[in-house]
């Protein structure tokens, strides 16, 4: 995969609007995202010409969505591009991608959920992009973002570095919902659940492979198109997954991995990791995921070798880590450690 250049305080980065129009919707909620992550990163945010543009507009106009980001990446004083918000129709730009130019003009991508689309454009177009926070979610955190993303951002976004043992947060998880729409709010700071670690489901040994995964939802939308990676792209890879605030029922989540196994996906698996679900703020909850992922990899599949880890730090929870498509990483079930083995960016 091809690395982007590091990102370094200064750089102009690209705010971009690849599905749902939540910038137009909640200005002051942008606003504050966008005030957060300059003060905090030291870079400049612009924004791609349709970026705050309404939700009617953007979703009749999915060719306007692909020219922005078309352009941001030709755009040779862009150094990144950073997803406002996700949503769920990014697929549609998928017709109007032009490959070529992500990969000749590599630069840091990032975003979460709906984004898996523009991600999986980037695999295909053999770029490493990034799993993690948007604008308006985490860098518009009330009460500023919080530090374990901000240190990973750190770590995997502006050194050339090996980014290192990635650890469980200890500070506390939230996915309190606070109202957008009442600028009273942004003053309350969402409440904190007790940090609890990450679960090691099972697997021995230490393990190594490439990260790939994403949204399970969206991920299974892409199931079926040229942009789903072949199978040789599976081979020994360590597959993240996570669901989105529709919080799917855990059936659904066995039923995508039986899927996975009746691609012959799951047999060439070096790893699974899962993020912590959405809004479940009694991790005995948790657990009805972890027997669903069980049912499917190990009892069904026959995979009881796989190491699994769950509960974790990334997607529809806050705070979260960054991770690296296509980069190598490491799970050791013995020492219960996760590394990411080598720099992300150059």
């Amino acid at each position: 995969m091809l690395k982007p250049q590091r990102l370094q305080a200064g750089d102009r980065v690209a705010a971009i609007s690849l599905s749902w129009g939540a910038a137009a919707t909640f200005p002051q909620r942008y606003a504050l995202g966008k005030q957060q992550l300059e003060a905090t990163l030291g870079l400049q945010v612009v924004e791609t010409p349709h970026a705050l543009r309404d939700p009617d507009w953007l979703q009749r106009n999915p060719q306007a969505r692909a020219d922005d980001l078309m352009g941001a990446f030709a755009d040779p004083a862009i150094k990144g591009i950073i997803a406002i918000i996700g949503g769920e129709d990014s697929i549609r730009t998928l017709p109007y991608l032009d490959l070529a130019v992500l990969a000749t003009h590599p630069k840091v991508f990032l975003g979460y959920s709906d984004t898996t689309i523009t991600h999986f454009a980037c695999w295909k177009a053999g770029l490493t992009s990034f799993y993690g926070p948007a604008i308006m979610t985490e860098f518009a955190e009330n009460g500023g973002m919080m530090p374990y993303i901000v240190d990973s951002l750190r770590r995997t976004l502006f050194s050339a570095d090996v980014v290192g043992e990635v650890t469980a947060d200890t500070l506390g998880y939230t996915s309190q919902r606070l109202e957008w729409g009442e600028p009273a709010n942004q003053l309350i700071r969402r409440r904190l659940q007790p940090a609890v670690g990450w679960r090691w489901l099972q697997g021995q040994g230490r393990h190594q492979g490439r990260l790939i995964g994403g949204c399970l939802e969206v991920l299974d939308w892409l199931r079926g198109t040229d942009f789903f990676p072949p199978l040789s792209d599976w081979d020994g890879a360590i597959l993240f997954l996570e669901t989105s605030e529709e919080m799917p029922p855990p059936h659904q989540v066995t039923r995508f991995l039986r899927s996975l196994a009746a691609m012959g996906i799951v047999e060439r698996l070096g790893g699974l990791l899962y993020g912590r679900p959405y809004e479940q703020d009694d991790p005995r909850q948790w657990v009805e995921y972890d027997d669903a992922i069980l049912k499917a990899v190990r009892d069904e599949a026959g995979r009881a070798d796989l190491p699994i880890v769950t509960h974790m730090d990334f997607g529809h929870t806050s705070p979260q880590f960054v991770l690296p498509y296509g980069i190598m990483a490491s799970i050791d079930c013995e020492q219960q450690r996760f590394h990411i083995l080598e720099s992300a960016v150059r």
